[in-house]
């Protein structure tokens, strides 16, 4: 590999790099908010959903050995 071709490459690399930012569609901020806020709404819900299995199979373990 020839040496001289490392600094071409990368220059190359980031000028095709800073090309395809431009082509790209970024959200408002108003659907940055909307969907960070979902996102977040959805991870509390799961949270929530799997913290109550953890303790309903908690409490039927605690029983289960007791008997």
């Amino acid at each position: 590999m020839n040496s001289e071709s490392i600094p071409a490459k990368i220059s190359t690399f980031l000028k095709e790099v800073v090309l395809e930012i431009k082509k790209v569609t970024w959200p408002s901020r108003d659907q940055t908010i909307r969907y960070t806020l979902i996102v977040v709404g959805i991870s509390v819900a799961v949270a929530i959903f799997l913290g109550g299995l953890d303790a309903i199979f908690n409490l039927l373990r605690q029983r289960l050995i007791s008997i």
